[in-house]
């Protein structure tokens, strides 16, 4: 698919990508490389120019299926804890006033909020407004899961705190997730695929061979410093197999 704006820059050039379910596939690439704009597209937040997303089975985003977690919490900020996550749940017509709450209490205890659930936003650190906005996305249950660099405005410790506590998520859930993050450690540390960006275009995916479950301590093994380096490489050559025209 392709997308091309108003002003002529050309955001996606003939981009063609699968995504299998239950996976986690990482897209990164410098600033401006089209990243945002393919997970607005997924979202249907974007239209192309020509090409299509599909989705087997198909989803309505209108019904949950479909869930975003932004690179800035986003929470309304005059609901408590417990009420942000329960809107999703509100704006699709599920279950009653006490369903929704029931499965918005059990998501903020997974998320470890147990003891914030009636607070405002202003009242929450800005990890704890991490949790509640991932908390968010994943109480309609969805097949897919959009996160924009949800946790790079996080110091490296919480950000890799929420990063374990994703893969937790996705132990449970195993929902399908697209991430977008400037991070390598990142990438690898979540990631079942890596898929390196440029210009708009994309080159093959870099199948992540670490094997799960991954700990706080594979960042400390020769097999990750191996692989950062292969993606490192990837992403100063403009991705493996550049020219090759191949589906990641």
């Amino acid at each position: 698919m392709t997308v091309v704006f108003d002003n002529g820059v050309r955001a996606l050039d003939n981009v063609t990508m699968s995504v299998p379910t239950s996976e986690i596939v990482s897209l990164i690439g410098p600033s401006g490389c089209g990243k945002t704009t393919l997970l607005n597209v997924i979202a249907k937040l974007q239209p192309t120019t020509s090409g299509e997303v599909v989705m087997d089975p198909p989803a309505a985003g209108s019904r949950g299926e479909i869930a975003f977690v932004f690179q800035q919490p986003a929470l309304l900020p005059w609901r408590t804890a417990i009420e942000n996550v329960m809107l999703p749940l509100e704006l699709i017509g599920h279950g009653t006033p006490h369903s929704r709450r029931e499965a918005a209490t059990e998501m903020l205890r997974t998320v470890h909020l147990d003891d914030a659930m009636d607070r405002v936003p202003s009242q929450l650190s800005g990890g704890m407004k991490m949790r509640v906005s991932i908390a968010r996305a994943l109480v309609t249950r969805p097949s897919l899961l959009l996160l924009d660099e949800p946790f790079a405005a996080l110091d490296d410790m919480l950000r890799n705190e929420l990063g374990q506590l994703l893969l937790e998520l996705w132990e449970a859930q195993q929902f399908t997730a697209v991430l977008v993050t400037h991070n390598i450690a990142e990438a690898i540390q979540l990631s079942h695929k890596i898929v390196v960006m440029h210009d708009g275009r994309i080159g093959h995916g870099i199948d992540n061979p670490l094997a799960r479950p991954r700990g706080e301590s594979l960042r400390r093994s020769a097999e990750f410093g191996v692989f950062y380096g292969k993606i490192s490489d990837a992403l100063r050559a403009g991705g493996p197999d550049w020219n090759t025209g191949g589906q990641p």
